[in-house]
């Protein structure tokens, strides 16, 4: 696997639209998805050894996240004919036994991946109320494995000074994680 970084925050680019299912039965958009301070869209799968290193504290920071009025949505892109096990029942699955407190959406064509100039997962893309982009970091200092369990909870922190003030810090740390794994 690849492990590759995200370019740095392009300050002011507008969230691209999206109409996706989810593995509730339902579809999503982005104005379903955002809440009246943000939006955080996540790219993230369900194989990917960073992703899983991550997700305990991703669940936790979406919780968080909602009570300062941030909607959060993870969109899973990666072609399921060479990652079966990240199909739509095998994402389905992962969000249920995880009580995922965000909607799981399924990207088959690849087209949202592309819009939005997701590389790797995860990759995380946080708005403002404007849906104007303001983060374009990591969650914490991990990687494939954990960070210690006292971490600064880089995501998180934007998150809520962006919920507070509309604007992302100057300072991000990228995010790291595997390729995308695109359709040939």
């Amino acid at each position: 696997m690849v492990a590759l970084n995200p370019p740095v925050c392009d300050f002011g680019r507008p969230a691209i639209d999206f109409d996706l299912p989810g593995v509730d039965g339902k579809r999503h958009t982005l104005s379903s998805c955002r809440g009246p301070n943000g939006l955080l869209v996540m790219f993230i799968c369900n194989h990917c050894p960073y992703v899983k290193a991550i997700i305990d504290r991703l669940i936790r920071d979406c919780r968080d996240l909602a009570k300062h009025g941030i909607g959060c949505v993870a969109i899973m892109s990666n072609d399921v004919t060479v990652y079966p096990e990240d199909s739509p029942e095998s994402m389905a699955r992962w969000a249920t036994e995880l009580a995922f407190p965000f909607p799981y959406l399924y990207d088959e064509t690849q087209l949202v991946a592309k819009a939005y100039g997701a590389i790797c997962t995860p990759d995380f893309f946080g708005y403002n109320a404007s849906l104007e982009l303001q983060y374009r970091g990591r969650l914490d200092a991990s990687g494939r494995n954990p960070a210690p369990a006292d971490a600064r909870r880089e995501l998180y922190e934007a998150m809520c000074e962006i919920a507070r003030s509309g604007d992302g810090p100057r300072e991000q740390a990228a995010s790291i994680g595997c390729s995308i794994k695109w359709q040939i």
